[in-house]
């Protein structure tokens, strides 16, 4: 269907024409698009609200894109252009899929940022590992004498499925870890693991009527997250 914010959403995106721009160009268009949102007062509504205005900016952007090279058509002199049409399909699949997880560290980063969270995204710590985002920093982090109980780790993943374990070896310092998520209902099966495993799951708050009852009391959404974050870093 169409959104009801249709024209003001082809305005937004007309100035790139036919060319995808870069991602975080793509972000901070959609926060910019949103001033009444504030990550100041609200992050976990601020996160989902960025991430969907995001989301219908770039699905807007993808169907002209498409349209325009559907258009042209899949031919060779000698019929159609199979492997070529694969190709742009696997291509438009890739794209999305890149952009969901860049797009919620960009956001996430803004959300910090108006916070005045304290962080390093990419930062390296054991065996080239890099957590999405170290908290207060990798110069701390990589300092013995700074106390492990001040240090706090992020993966960010707007979908889960099996992946979450990836987030267990990427900082060896931090004991419990953090993941935020976007994927809602996730199994209790999943659940009751991360907790074995000292993996805390994150959700902004809108996302958590998504799962059990039995679950909802161990979640945390980005307010709660960040408040833990913050009194270490203010000891």
């Amino acid at each position: 269907p169409e959104e009801p914010e249709a024209d003001q959403l082809d305005g937004l995106i007309e100035p790139f024409g036919l060319v995808f721009p870069k991602t975080r160009v793509f972000s901070e268009l959609a926060r910019a698009s949103l001033p009444e949102v504030s990550a100041a007062d609200d992050p976990d509504r601020a996160l989902i609200d960025w991430m969907d205005r995001e989301e219908q900016l770039f699905r807007r952007l993808e169907r002209r894109i498409v349209t325009a090279r559907i258009g042209d058509g899949f031919r060779v002199p000698d019929g159609a252009d199979v492997d070529g049409f694969l190709s742009f399909s696997l291509s438009v699949q890739n794209r999305r899929k890149a952009r969901a997880g860049q797009a919620l560290e960009n956001h996430l980063e803004a959300v910090f940022g108006a916070q005045g969270i304290r962080y390093v995204r990419g930062a390296e710590t054991e065996n080239r590992n890099k957590p999405d985002f170290l908290f207060p920093g990798q110069q701390e982090y990589r300092d013995p004498a700074f106390p492990a109980a001040r240090l706090t780790m992020l993966g960010a993943k707007s979908t889960l499925k099996d992946r979450w374990r990836q987030v267990l070896s990427e900082a060896v310092r931090i004991e419990q870890k953090h993941l935020l998520t976007l994927e809602p209902g996730v199994s209790e099966n999943q659940t009751d693991e991360m907790q074995a495993k000292k993996l805390q799951l994150i959700l902004p708050r809108r996302l958590h009527a998504t799962y059990r009852v039995t679950q909802q009391a161990w979640l945390m959404d980005v307010t709660g997250f960040l408040a833990v974050v913050r009194a270490r870093q203010d000891k």
